[in-house]
């Protein structure tokens, strides 16, 4: 048990530093939409979609490295929580377009990259 906590405590200290440097990065970029968290969150669907898939056969994923890579390192890297608080304050300053944008954006793109990370790992 202490060995997982481990494991996944060291993917969550990577991803964590990760989603802070790329999605302040980009925040700088376009101060009015979330575009960091759009991003960070797309990326992490499409990293789970290839995991997920590898993990399903040739050979698959060792456990200790789901736990790193999925549960530490892209649980700290996606912000979903942040995409909720984000989407609450752009409808309270009255931006819902913006607000619907993000949620749009999130949603349909988190999903499609997934698709997308299933697709590229059966190239693999």
């Amino acid at each position: 048990m202490i060995r997982e906590i481990a494991i996944v405590a060291a993917g969550g200290a990577i991803g964590a530093v990760a989603r802070y440097g790329l999605s302040g990065w980009l925040a700088r970029h376009a101060a009015h939409f979330p575009l960091g968290t759009l991003v960070v969150n797309v990326l992490g669907c499409l990293a789970i979609g290839v995991l997920m898939t590898l993990s399903e056969g040739r050979g698959g994923v060792s456990a200790n490295a789901k736990l790193f890579i999925a549960v530490g390192l892209l649980g700290a890297f996606t912000t979903f929580s942040t995409f909720g608080y984000e989407t609450f304050a752009l409808v309270r300053r009255g931006e819902h377009l913006l607000a619907l944008a993000s949620v749009a954006g999130n949603v349909l793109l988190g999903l499609g990259a997934v698709v997308a990370g299933r697709a590229l790992a059966r190239a693999m």
